[in-house]
């Protein structure tokens, strides 16, 4: 993976819609600061929208590396997160449905 915008791509296609069944959640995404995006799942369907979602009920915060790392199965997203690399604002509960919802 060479960019952020292919590490989401990435997470997209990795999208278990059956884990999602009932669901109605954002979750936001802060990149180097500089880029922000949304994932919406919303009944079995995960939309992807640019720019900051004011309706996150969680935002994770990190660099591009770190999300290319977690993305591709190289970096496990709680080290990440114990690390520092990684940080949520918001409902932390709700970032731990990410691995449900995007399997390696």
């Amino acid at each position: 993976m060479t960019s952020v915008a292919d590490a989401v791509k990435t997470m997209q296609e990795k999208f278990d819609p059956s884990a999602a069944a009932g669901l109605d959640l954002v979750f936001g995404f802060r990149i180097d600061d500089t880029k922000n995006f949304s994932l919406i799942v919303k009944d079995s369907k995960c939309e992807l929208k640019e720019g900051e979602n004011p309706d996150a009920q969680v935002t994770l915060v990190m660099d591009g590396e770190t999300l290319q790392g977690i993305v591709s199965g190289e970096t496990d997203g709680m080290q990440a997160f114990m690390g520092g690399k990684l940080r949520a604002e918001g409902d932390m509960m709700l970032a731990m449905k990410l691995s449900e919802l995007f399997p390696s």
